[in-house]
């Protein structure tokens, strides 16, 4: 066991010291302006290059990610319903789904899935 913990620790550490290595040689040493300012065929640029970022896209992506995350905890409830008592498993599953609803009411009352603003 202690043998085990050790190479495991020696490995990180050694793994850890080669990506800040690596991260630290594979630096640009020198930034050019001109080179990292956009290009539009010779003439200044009308306007900026960075087009501004929607916040709801962002709350969306948010909201999907956290709903993706609880529905891959759920698939594997399946699979446990074999293992498990029915009871159990059946108070386990709507407890979880209800949280789940209470969150999606939650983001419908708040009016993040409104669009027409």
């Amino acid at each position: 066991m202690l043998l085990m913990f050790l190479s495991s620790s020696i490995i990180l550490t050694i793994s850890s010291i080669v990506m800040l290595l690596a991260s630290i040689l594979s630096k640009k040493s020198f930034i050019d302006r001109e080179k990292s300012s956009p290009f539009e065929c010779g003439f200044d640029p009308k306007s900026s290059s960075r087009l501004p970022f929607s916040l709801k896209f962002f709350l969306i992506t948010i909201i999907f990610l956290i709903f993706d995350v609880e529905i891959a905890l759920i698939l594997p409830m399946i699979m446990i319903l074999n293992f498990s008592n029915l009871i159990t498993w059946s108070m386990t599953s709507m407890i979880f789904i209800f949280i789940l609803l209470i969150g999606l009411y939650h983001e419908w009352n708040q009016g993040a899935l409104q669009w027409t603003e």
